[in-house]
């Protein structure tokens, strides 16, 4: 026990996780083992371009020196008090995200599944004690090919069967709609619907952006039939789609907002709900909470993270680096990509079900140095860290467009 791991060659700490890990994952065969910026090493010294940002948990790029100087710092004072005593960060980091995000209460979390299991409990509650839904009755709306965590209530709202499959009986109080289908919202509403949690762009499911105004929509039917719209930015949110969160894209604001992922950078899990007065409101002590969850490291850390994103202008460059890389892939001609589409730097690229799958591309992709992840069998997501520059994605286009030449 406590022995340091020793230097061994890829193959070895390949067999290490397959002896010892659970089988939950199916990762690419490079060991990482530094990274910088959109950057990353293996045990061997090869270098990648890093194109899933750990999905969107690194938008800052891996480890962020300002990021690196914060956590340390913190870490050399206090990490965690439990919320039973207050710390001086927490005050300060709810201000700087309201400011931020125009939003009116904060509730810190730790993962981004967390925040969506919150946020169903906190709209549960407020159709209780506010709408006057009767008890146990309320239905929270959903869409499918949704993707909101791993929690066995969130799997059971899953349609993706590989989520679902073995791990039953799931919550009931849930319906599910077409996504960017705005007359689907209004025909599965009932009295008793307290709430319609949509993700702004479907990340996992493949980078399914829904038609122009559809957020306007739905935020309309929401405020007519006195109901909760939540929109999970985990993955959108914080400047992944060149705006700092997407729903800006159609000039809304949710009643909750939920972010998480690059809210720390990349260095430690943080979450959060926003949200309304009203609707948060209705919690009261001892009703939620979280052991880690607002802990003055998760908060000093947050802070710093949010200002980086701001101050260093990465929002700004996703939108033009995400909007120069999207031209660039979908000018590559290839009769194997049905489809590219992308918002900033989140961008898909789907291929005919008779290519036989995108995996072996992202092989291909990696031996050339370039990092990403199917999706859906046949979509590749190209995320990378917001820092990227012209050149980078200039390198990145040479050789995805060789990869799908040969």
């Amino acid at each position: 026990m406590g022995r340091e791991v020793e230097a061994m060659d890829q193959t070895e700490y390949i067999r290490l996780e397959e002896i010892y890990g659970a089988n939950n994952y199916k990762p690419l065969d490079a060991v990482l083992q530094r990274g910088e910026g959109v950057w990353v090493w293996d045990v061997e010294g090869n270098r990648y371009l890093d194109c899933l940002s750990a999905y969107s948990a690194v938008n800052q790029g891996h480890c962020h020196p300002r990021i690196l100087e914060t956590i340390i710092e913190q870490a050399r004072k206090l990490t965690l008090t439990s919320r039973a005593f207050r710390n001086d960060q927490l005050g300060a980091f709810y201000r700087e995200l309201c400011d931020l995000t125009h939003s009116h209460k904060v509730l810190p979390m730790n993962s981004g599944a967390e925040a969506v299991e919150t946020v169903i409990k906190t709209v549960r509650k407020w159709g209780y004690t506010v709408k006057g839904v009767p008890e146990d009755q309320a239905e929270i709306v959903v869409c499918a090919n949704n993707f909101h965590g791993r929690t066995i209530t969130i799997v059971g709202f899953s349609t993706d069967e590989g989520s679902r499959r073995g791990f039953g009986p799931f919550t009931p109080g849930f319906k599910i709609i077409p996504f960017g289908d705005p007359s689907a919202l209004e025909a599965a509403v009932t009295p008793n619907t307290v709430g319609f949690l949509v993700e702004p762009i479907q990340g996992e499911a493949g980078v399914i952006i829904p038609p122009e105004g559809y957020l306007l929509e739905v935020k309309a039917i929401c405020e007519r039939n006195d109901i909760v719209l939540i929109l999970d930015e985990i993955q959108t949110g914080l400047g992944r789609t060149g705006k700092l969160l997407a729903e800006e894209h159609d000039g809304i604001e949710a009643d909750l907002t939920l972010i998480g992922k690059a809210l720390s950078g990349g260095f430690y899990p943080v979450s959060a709900v926003l949200s309304n007065t009203e609707v948060l409101g209705v919690l009261q002590p001892g009703e939620h909470g979280s052991t880690f969850g607002g802990n003055p490291l998760a908060c000093a850390v947050a802070r710093t993270a949010l200002r980086v994103l701001v101050e260093e202008g990465m929002i700004g460059n996703a939108e033009c680096m995400g909007a120069y890389f999207l031209k660039g892939l979908q000018q590559i001609r290839n009769d194997k990509v049905k489809e590219v589409r992308g918002r900033g730097l989140l961008i898909g690229m789907e291929f005919f079900p008779e290519v036989g799958g995108a995996r072996p591309y992202c092989k291909k992709l990696m031996k050339r140095g370039l990092l990403c992840k199917e999706t859906h069998d046949n979509i590749i997501r190209f995320a990378p860290p917001l820092v990227i520059d012209q050149e980078t994605v200039d390198w990145a286009l040479e050789r995805i467009e060789a990869v799908l030449q040969e």
